[in-house]
């Protein structure tokens, strides 16, 4: 066997997903199926409603997350669309040999790189300076006088509506927050119940203190039904209770206990001993 299998599966949504190998395409050379985690993987199941990949870089956490997101058909927060992102071909190869195996389909949740973000802060701050112009020539349009008026004032009012929910949830600007509160914010806003969720690296701009919120959201949000799937290299988002966390080295997936996770064994004896450390640098 070359992947990782459970008995049982207590996820709500992706159960499992296997590599389907042998076409004589020429389509599994070069990248991504050059990767050794790659090579290696013929299954992986999804025991628990929460799963984190962690790895060094270039492991291919960030690979396999991707196509499955490919696989599944994920909307892409920040980012083009994944059947079209040209940064994503790799992962539309691999998705195409990745068959899934779901307890219960969704359409809800979404695939977000920590990288997309920026474009998603400059999109959500378009729409809303669209909203504004198109309120603004509803309002022009009545005010000058017509017998569309009341019509008007409708669609006057609804874009109003449109703009001021937009800025409730994610606020007038989300590049006026800090890098790691607006990318909460927008957790806090596009997490809902009973949603499939493929996070790369979301901690990257989170401070240990927005890492416990974040630990607090996700129980929450497993409570009502959701399913994760996160690549990260957080010891704080590590310990979420009763996750899988799936190790990426050597070339395979194993399943590896949380206190034997090599971030987590490094982070604790720098924290235990930093000098020892700093006198190598």
């Amino acid at each position: 066997m070359r992947g990782v299998r459970a008995t049982e599966s207590v996820v709500n949504f992706l159960r499992s997903l296997r590599v389907r190998y042998g076409d004589p395409d020429g389509t599994e050379e070069g990248y991504p199926f050059n990767i050794p985690v790659v090579q290696s993987l013929d299954a992986l199941d999804f025991r628990a409603p929460v799963t984190f990949f962690v790895g060094e870089n270039g492991s291919g956490k960030s690979t396999i997350l991707e196509a499955i997101a490919a696989a599944v058909g994920s909307i892409a927060i920040g980012g083009e669309s994944i059947q079209t992102d040209p940064t994503l071909v790799h992962a539309r190869r691999l998705a195409a040999r990745l068959i899934l195996s779901w307890a219960r389909r969704t359409h809800r949740g979404f695939f977000l790189r920590s990288e997309d973000f920026f474009n998603y802060a400059l999109e959500t701050r378009r729409l809303i300076d669209d909203l504004d112009q198109q309120a603004a020539k509803y309002a022009d349009e009545r005010e000058r006088g017509t017998d569309r008026a009341y019509g008007l004032a409708l669609a006057e009012g609804a874009t109003r509506g449109q703009r001021a929910e937009l800025a409730r949830r994610y606020g007038e600007d989300l590049h006026a927050r800090s890098h790691g509160e607006s990318f909460f914010q927008v957790f806090q806003s596009r997490f809902v119940p009973g949603g499939l969720y493929l996070l790369d690296e979301p901690d990257t701009a989170l401070s240990p203190q927005r890492q416990l919120a974040l630990l607090a959201l996700l129980k929450d949000m497993v409570a009502q039904d959701a399913q994760f799937i996160i690549a990260t290299h957080a010891p704080i988002l590590l310990a979420y209770p009763d996750a899988a966390i799936l190790s990426f080295d050597d070339g395979r997936i194993t399943e590896t206990p949380y206190d034997e996770v090599t971030n987590v064994h490094l982070t604790r004896q720098f924290l235990a001993d930093p000098s020892s450390f700093l006198r190598r640098l």
